[in-house]
């Protein structure tokens, strides 16, 4: 790996994700290579656990789908890259999956605690399952971190894309539950002559406004 970092602290939303440069199953990669490009940066616990294996399974069958949305996929574990490269080896043998996306090595939890992904004292992953989603930009919009005995919903990870990417343009939100093709909210007024002139009591901080626009 090369590129300093930053002091070790958890990402906010709105923040730039920092650079790096890693080995993977799919040789070097920076994370400047995504830039132009949604990302989906996700670390797991370790490599031939049941949990991991699942969602990584998951991710392959649901690539395509991440790809129709000009989002790329990115592991990362503390496993070595052979470890990793066995491992894509085993999902191919066991369940006929082929993983395209690169596996970050990180050996020394060099990367996982400049993205705060675990604590700067960190000696393992072990109870670490997170997700980061960046927008073209490098900027973190979304990130969640699971347990390491309960494995992530990947169809919930890609609604999460599909809405940030709907969003973007600013106008309009993404109400509970929201999928493609369903209504959406408008911002609320923020003047008080708008609260004043809306029809209904509610109508100034919440309109449903119906989806044109693919995500």
């Amino acid at each position: 790996m090369s590129d300093p970092f930053p002091a070790p602290a958890p990402l906010r939303l709105g923040d730039s994700a920092p650079n790096f440069t890693a080995r993977t199953t799919k040789g070097e990669v920076s994370l400047a290579d995504y830039r132009g490009r949604w990302l989906v940066f996700f670390t797991h616990p370790a490599d031939f656990t049941p949990v991991c294996t699942s969602e990584f399974v998951a991710f392959a069958k649901a690539a395509e789908a991440f790809a129709a949305l000009d989002c790329a996929l990115l592991g990362l574990s503390v496993d070595s890259l052979f470890s990793h490269l066995a491992w894509v080896r085993l999902i191919h043998d066991r369940f006929g999956v082929d993983i395209e996306f690169p596996i970050i090595e990180d050996p020394t939890l060099e990367i996982a605690k400049a993205y705060g992904m675990v604590p700067h004292d960190a000696v393992d992953a072990s109870t670490v399952r997170t997700t980061m989603i960046l927008d073209p930009n490098g900027i973190v919009r979304a990130s969640t971190t699971y347990p390491a005995e309960v494995g992530r919903s990947i169809p919930e990870i890609l609604r999460t894309v599909q809405a940030l990417r709907r969003i973007q343009d600013g106008g309009i939100l993404a109400p509970a539950d929201w999928i493609p093709g369903a209504d959406l909210l408008r911002e609320p007024v923020q003047d008080l002559k708008g609260v004043l002139e809306a029809e209904a009591a509610s109508d100034w901080f919440y309109t449903v406004v119906p989806d044109h626009a693919p995500s």
